[in-house]
């Protein structure tokens, strides 16, 4: 799993509110949605979520590395869409 990957589920997993919607807005399993998360509070070695069968919430390094994820998601699609979009722009010597 790559860490990007693995942020962007776990900002989803914070917005749907739980592993399951997660899942389902990603077309996962919500186990994956879990191995995603487990996987960044084991290479962080802190835990972002509190997690009980019933519900979710932030620790507080969570909220914070949540925001951060955020700006840096954004970023990555921002700079994607200067790459896609500079293939439309014309190039060479027009005539």
């Amino acid at each position: 799993m790559d860490k990007l990957s693995s942020m962007a589920v776990f900002v989803t997993a914070v917005d749907c509110g739980s592993f399951a919607a997660a899942a389902d807005a990603l077309s996962l399993s919500a186990p994956m949605v879990g191995k995603h998360v487990r996987q960044l509070e084991q290479d962080l070695g802190v835990t972002l979520l509190n997690r009980s069968t019933r519900r979710q919430s932030l620790t507080e390094v969570g909220r914070h590395y949540y925001e951060r994820c955020k700006v840096v998601l954004a970023e990555v699609e921002m700079a994607d869409a200067i790459a896609r979009d500079s293939k439309q722009v014309a190039q060479g010597h027009l005539r």
